[in-house]
């Protein structure tokens, strides 16, 4: 397809410019590709992420204190 060679051609009646920027929106508005559906949220329970317990630190009496309520 050239440069000179238009998109689209009425072939029957006479639009008004109404119509046409209607028609022009339109075929503009469906040619876009939708946007991908965002992913559900991740309960905190299934997320990989989560902290595993770190309440507990390595060092001189962690034994100790790994017992203590937080």
């Amino acid at each position: 397809m050239s440069a000179e060679e238009p998109l689209f051609r009425i072939v029957h009646g006479t639009p008004t410019a109404e119509e046409l920027a209607a028609l022009v929106g339109t075929i503009v508005t469906r040619s876009k590709p939708a946007a991908p559906p965002a992913p559900p949220p991740t309960s905190a329970w299934a997320r990989r992420a989560r902290p595993a317990n770190t309440g507990h630190a390595a060092g001189p009496d962690a034994w100790r204190a790994s017992g203590l309520p937080r």
